[in-house]
């Protein structure tokens, strides 16, 4: 099983979006300049986004991408599947051709694989991993403020 960098841009593009979105449509060039994903690779995966239903586009000045749905109702499974990424552990893509136009000895191991890695991307929401995000910054913010006080300066006693 191969997962590309098309599939894990589209996925990480998505995450960028769904947190930002709240506050108007969010541009191509800020998540390129956010996850350093070149523009016109976002734009070629948008395109398959926005055709799959996943994101609308806003055009004109303060336009960009909102998600089309619901974050709940997005899957990693639905992001992956929109950009032609396939999931496929087989060696034959399969079609059971794996050995001389013969189905290999582990060609059911292989077809398992792909229906448990696709369950549990399907399981997986747009909103999880957004929260997930949230999560993470909040524990960064803290421990970032933890290490901003100042130290505490041990007593010195004095003699009077």
């Amino acid at each position: 099983m191969r997962l590309t960098t098309k599939g894990r841009f589209a996925v990480t593009a998505m995450v960028d979006l769904a947190m930002r979105q709240a506050r108007g449509p969010v541009t191509l060039a800020g998540i390129s300049e956010r996850q350093r994903i070149s523009l016109s690779y976002l734009e070629q995966l948008f395109g398959k986004l926005r055709r799959a239903g996943i994101v609308s586009s806003v055009r004109g000045p303060g336009g960009g991408y909102n998600l089309a749905q619901k974050a709940q109702g997005v899957t990693v499974a639905d992001i992956i599947v929109a950009v032609d990424e396939p999931l496929d552990a087989t060696q034959c893509g399969g079609k059971e051709n794996c050995l001389d136009d013969k189905r290999c000895m582990t060609h059911d191991l292989w077809a398992r694989l792909n229906e448990k890695m696709y369950d549990y991307l399907a399981s997986v929401t747009l909103a999880d991993l957004v929260a997930y995000q949230h999560g993470k910054q909040v524990a960064v913010l803290q421990d970032w403020r933890a290490a901003e006080q100042p130290p505490v300066k041990p007593a010195i006693a004095v003699a009077a």
